[in-house]
This record gives C-alpha cells, sequence and structure tokens, in this order.
C-alpha cells in the first residue's frame, strides 16, 4: 500500500527558464506519449528545441490547441479561448464566429515561451488559422492537404505530391511541404493577404482540380467522403475554409508515438516515411538541418490565375460546394 501511495504522489512542479520568461511546469513526469514514455516536460524541451520553426509556423496567428490533460491516452479538448489564469505576458487575437454570434480571445504566439506556457496546459497540437491577426479575414497562406482515404497506399500520397509540385512551378508557385503527422502530406504556399477566406478557397479547389486532371487515377475532389474512392487521394481544399485548422509545421501529433508534422524537402518525397518524425527524433534532424520552411515568408504569392481557373471551372458548369459554417 506505501509503494502504491508512493506511485501516485505528485511530482513537484519545476520552473524553467524560457527567453526572458520563467515558466512553471506542474507534473512534469506525467507520461503523455506511452510508445515510448515520454513526458510533459520532454514535450516542452521537444518544442525548445524547435524554437525558431514552431514560432514561425504560429507566428501572429490565432491558434486553436489541442489540449490533452491525462497525456494522449486520455480525452482530447478543443480549446479555442486561451485558458484562465494565463500569464499577462501572453498574448491573443480575437476572432468572430459570425454562426453563434461570438468571440474568442485566441492563442497568438509571438515567442518561444508562448508555446512552452501552452504545453504546461496541456498542450499538444497547435493549429493555426492561415491568416494573422494584422487582418484574420484576409489569408497569407494557401494550404494543400493531399488526404488518403482509407485504402489509400502512401505511395499514392507521393505522386499526387509530385504533380502538385509540377501545378505549382507552372504557376510559378512555391510550396512548402510537410509530413502531416499522419498519413497525409501538407503543402503550405504564402500568398498576398489580398482575399477573404470564399477566395482563396475557390482557388484551393481550381487547384485540386487541375491536380486531378493530371492524376486521375490517383486524385479525387469528391465533395461527399462516403462518395470518394477509398483508394484515392483527396485534395483537400476545404481545409483553407474559414476557422478550419490543420497541424503547423513542427506542431506534435495526439498520437502514442508522438509523431511530428515536419517539414521535408521536395528530394525527400519519394523516400520519406513519416512515421519516422517523432518528437524523439525531429531534434536531432532540426538541429542538422535547420528550419527548412525558414524563406517561407520571402516571397507571396497571387492568387490571380488560380481565380482565373476558378472561374473558367464555374463557367463549364462546375459548381463550387457550399463551404462549412463557421
Amino acid at each position: 500500500m506505501a509503494e502504491s501511495k508512493a506511485a501516485k504522489k505528485k511530482t513537484p512542479a519545476i520552473e524553467l527558464e524560457v527567453g526572458d520568461r520563467t515558466v512553471r511546469i506542474s507534473n512534469p513526469d506525467r507520461v503523455y506519449f506511452p510508445a515510448r514514455g515520454e513526458t510533459k516536460l520532454d514535450l516542452v524541451k521537444y518544442y525548445l528545441s524547435v524554437e525558431d520553426g514552431i514560432v514561425r509556423a504560429l507566428r501572429e496567428r490565432p491558434c486553436m490547441m489541442h489540449r490533452f490533460p491525462e497525456g494522449v491516452a486520455g480525452e482530447k479538448v478543443h480549446q479555442k479561448r486561451l485558458p484562465h489564469g494565463a500569464p499577462p505576458w501572453m498574448e491573443t487575437v480575437r476572432v468572430k464566429f459570425p454562426r453563434y454570434n461570438r468571440t474568442a480571445d485566441e492563442l497568438c504566439v509571438t515567442e518561444i515561451a508562448h508555446v512552452a506556457w501552452a504545453v504546461q496546459m496541456s498542450t499538444v497540437e497547435f493549429h493555426p488559422w492561415n491568416s494573422r491577426r494584422a487582418d484574420t479575414e484576409k489569408p497569407d497562406e494557401w494550404r494543400i492537404d493531399l488526404d488518403p482515404m482509407p485504402d489509400c497506399p502512401f505511395d499514392r500520397v507521393r505522386r499526387v505530391a509530385h504533380v502538385a509540385h509540377e501545378v505549382l512551378d507552372d504557376l510559378g508557385a512555391t510550396g512548402y511541404p510537410k509530413t502531416s503527422g499522419g498519413s497525409g502530406i501538407h503543402i503550405y504556399v504564402r500568398i498576398k493577404p489580398e482575399h477573404g477566406f470564399s477566395d482563396v478557397r475557390r482557388a484551393a479547389l481550381a487547384f485540386a482540380r487541375e491536380v486531378e486532371r493530371r492524376a486521375p487515377d490517383d486524385v479525387t475532389t469528391t465533395w461527399w467522403r462516403k462518395d470518394r474512392d477509398p483508394k484515392l487521394v483527396f485534395v483537400d481544399y476545404n481545409q483553407n475554409a474559414r476557422d478550419h485548422t490543420i497541424a503547423s509545421a513542427y506542431s506534435v501529433r495526439g498520437n502514442p508515438e508522438g509523431t511530428v508534422s515536419t517539414p521535408i524537402r521536395w528530394d525527400e518525397i519519394d523516400d520519406v516515411d513519416p512515421k519516422a518524425f517523432t518528437i524523439a527524433t525531429v531534434p536531432a534532424r532540426f538541429a542538422e538541418l535547420g528550419d527548412l520552411h525558414a524563406t517561407i515568408d520571402d516571397d507571396a504569392y497571387s492568387l490571380d490565375t488560380l481565380l482565373e481557373w476558378a472561374a473558367r471551372d464555374e463557367a463549364e458548369g462546375a459548381e463550387e460546394p457550399p463551404p462549412p459554417e463557421d
């Protein structure tokens, strides 16, 4: 019985110096990832090890936190609003949800201490908007989500990634690929913040349809999941709809292995194993390669050509599926 009580005894909280801040980490030894036994403190240390990358991915974006108070084997909490008790140096951005006539002050990362405090509040995954607080209604990031259906092999995802790369080259746009942390691949493109979410989504749909034209045996853009061929890759343009978010670059995913959504080079596509990127392996990769998305802000692509493609498709009778409600 004495041993049982000792096992349940909480580990004292610790304080970490994170930049110019002091961040208190409670329950540092709580196991978050059962596959290898990494703890809450290990998760904090992981994010500190990829500081430049995670801050760049989240900087000044409204950010939903996916929290796992008992570790990833426990309940998952989707947190839009910054939790109560935040220190005064935490930053937020207010966003509106017209459907409910409500607002939320969401996490807005500008420094690594903001990330560390969010992890202290049991955040594992960071899901930022594709717009920034200067104008939350004008996205500056176009997200291409190559989402394999249940019976789709990863080799097919690789092939579709190459086709997407070809289309981006034809458009004169620079794409930055990363693993999703699951079974897909994401490609991000910086865009000029000139359009609202509706037009960005229209442009993303036009791109998806072009990829489908070039790879009809590998790709689907069918709207309803039940109608999609389970062997194909869905190019998910809907990830550009308002308040739709996906895990950022360098975000850990809430699974027992602690996989990481990891930036990769285009020449890695054919050999990459997404399961190999975890909180145990990515720090060394980051130390060696740095942030492969470091130049993502250097150029911003205009959506004009894609919106012309969208207008052409619509004139030919292609329908745009309705966006989800906010």
